[in-house]
This record gives structure tokens, C-alpha cells and sequence, in this order.
């Protein structure tokens, strides 16, 4: 179990509600009503810069591509350098399942 400082009763909470999302358009009408639209601009554009990160992608391109300041992505980078490894392992998990994706057009 993570120990970060961010593991507090709410936020566990949180995780768990998001667990029992069934399927994207559920996610998505639950962000809808729990983010407001730039808290969820916001979390989307981090992940999109980490995926872009992980691709090795400059700085400066990054930028152009998502938007994100030079001190957004600076910060992802470290999250993915020293952080708890949740955008590691999403990030790989997403890997896998376009793969597989993949695989199953190729096999029709």
C-alpha cells in the first residue's frame, strides 16, 4: 500500500469510487460531475504529457502539443522520475491494452 502524503480517508475514498467505474462513459459522466472543467483540462494534459515524456519528446514539443507549461511538464517529469509510480504503471497498463488492441484487428 502507498504511504504518500496524499493517502488521507477522502482521498482513498476517491480511489475506490473511481474503481467501481464500469466503463468510459461512466467515467466520464462522473468526472463531469466531480472535476470542474479546468481541474480536468488540468489532470488530462498531465497525463498526456507524461505519455509524451515516457516517448522521450523535448520539452519544447510537449509544449507545443499539450499546451503545458515548461513547469507542468518539469513536474511530471519528476512524478515519473521520483514519484510513487502511479503514472508508470497507468502508463504501461494503457501500452498493453493498445497492443492488445492491436493484436485483435490483426486477427479479424
Amino acid at each position: 500500500m502507498p504511504n504518500g502524503i496524499m493517502q488521507d480517508e477522502q482521498v482513498r475514498a476517491l480511489a475506490q469510487a473511481m474503481l467501481l467505474l464500469s466503463d468510459e462513459d461512466e467515467a466520464l459522466r462522473f468526472f463531469e460531475d466531480i472535476f470542474t472543467i479546468h481541474e480536468l483540462q488540468a489532470v488530462a494534459q498531465r497525463l498526456a504529457v507524461a505519455r509524451l515524456l515516457r516517448r522521450k519528446v523535448t520539452y519544447q514539443e510537449i509544449a507545443e502539443k499539450t499546451g503545458a507549461s515548461t513547469a507542468t511538464i518539469s513536474r511530471v517529469n519528476r512524478c515519473l522520475s521520483y514519484g510513487a509510480g502511479g503514472y508508470q504503471s497507468i502508463l504501461s497498463k494503457a501500452d498493453r491494452d493498445e497492443l492488445g488492441d492491436e493484436g485483435q484487428e490483426d486477427k479479424r
